[in-house]
């Protein structure tokens, strides 16, 4: 049983570990990412405590056996009715921990060797939807510009489509981090992984900016404000605020252009830039490091590229050649998923 109350320990100290300092420090600042992890961890958790009657007791590293999660994954469609995509996913965020665990815990790399052989859910490939650049042209064109929330609006939009950068990433800028008074004016890009990549801004984005860096920010701007605040109390925005607004943009835009998806997000944009960056003839390498991916096969799929698509790309390469912190882990009670520091899960009617 000591060796039980230890492991547990061990595993809730990291799990803790896990979504609040390592996460966020070293792998992404999305809250939508951090939130996939936390709800994966979750669930898990609350199968071992709902379905296999697992205590702090008994809470040992064979509960992250094969057996266990190839049961969770089942569980998860049967139960929950998650489709193949979530349960994907949900398995990637429950692998990176294990991942991580086992780096730290020697003793337990041996369930991460394990977990990576489970097979993938078989599912249906989305196709992102992108945008045309009419429709970009048409979005652009509704946010009202006689109204400060229509200016902060129209350049917040302009930047998001101009860099192609993550929804986080943009709403993460601080003012520091747009060089306007420069040759070639840029914004340092705070990607995955606390990476940082340049990323040079047009003619037309910088116009914006300056307008909106002198009526929001005033003449001497503090370096670290958030370019893009909440009017609230100065913080971050946030995604699902931003979501809010593309959709009613999109709805009036639609009427213009059909090629507006009413319901437009942040993706969309910057899944809409990076075609048409292909469409001008800019190499996939080079696209592939202004989206922030580290493998350009991570380009082809996300632009979904055909292998006629795909050597026409990587063709173009030969003639350049030529040329707010969370609580820290402590025991307390709440059973399994109160030891771990998790909430606990939202129980749902069976099918």
């Amino acid at each position: 049983m000591r060796k039980s109350n230890n492991e547990a320990i061990i595993i809730s100290r990291r799990i803790n570990e896990f979504l609040n300092d390592y996460v966020p420090s070293q792998k992404t600042r999305s809250e939508h990412t951090l939130k996939a992890y936390s709800i994966a961890l979750s669930l898990y958790i609350g199968f071992l405590e709902t379905e296999k009657k697992i205590k702090a007791s008994n809470f040992i590293s064979e509960c992250f056996s094969v057996q266990f999660i190839e049961e969770w994954l089942k569980w998860l469609m049967d139960k929950r009715g998650c489709s193949p995509e979530t349960r994907n996913a949900r398995l990637a965020s429950l692998r990176a921990f294990l991942s991580y665990l086992g780096e730290r815990e020697v003793s337990m790399i041996h369930l991460i060797n394990a977990a990576s052989r489970i097979k993938r859910r078989k599912m249906v490939k989305k196709k992102i939807q992108g945008m045309s650049r009419d429709a970009v042209k048409a979005l652009m064109e509704v946010p009202d510009q006689s109204t400060r929330t229509g200016r902060r609006d129209l350049a917040l939009f302009i930047l998001m489509y101009g860099t192609a950068a993550r929804i986080d990433e943009i709403l993460s800028l601080k003012v520091e981090n747009i060089h306007l008074e420069v040759k070639k004016p840029y914004a340092s890009i705070i990607g995955k992984g606390a990476k940082i990549r340049t990323l040079y801004l047009l003619p037309r984005t910088v116009a914006h900016l300056k307008q909106y860096l002198r009526e929001f920010h005033g003449q001497e701007p503090n370096p670290a404000d958030y370019l893009f605040y909440s009017r609230n109390d100065g913080g971050k925005m946030t995604q699902p605020a931003i979501s809010k607004r593309l959709k009613q943009y999109a709805a009036i835009a639609h009427q213009e252009c059909s090629d507006v998806p009413t319901t437009l997000h942040a993706h969309q944009l910057r899944h809409a830039k990076a075609s048409h960056w292909l469409e001008d003839g800019m190499n996939i390498v080079q696209i592939s490091f202004l989206l922030g991916h580290e493998q350009v096969e991570t380009t082809m799929r996300y632009l979904d590229i055909t292998t006629e698509q795909e050597l026409k790309a990587l063709a173009t390469l030969e003639g350049d050649n030529e040329k707010n912190t969370i609580k820290k882990w402590k025991p307390e009670a709440g059973g399994l998923a109160g030891l771990c520091g998790l909430k606990p899960i939202v129980r749902k009617n069976s099918a």
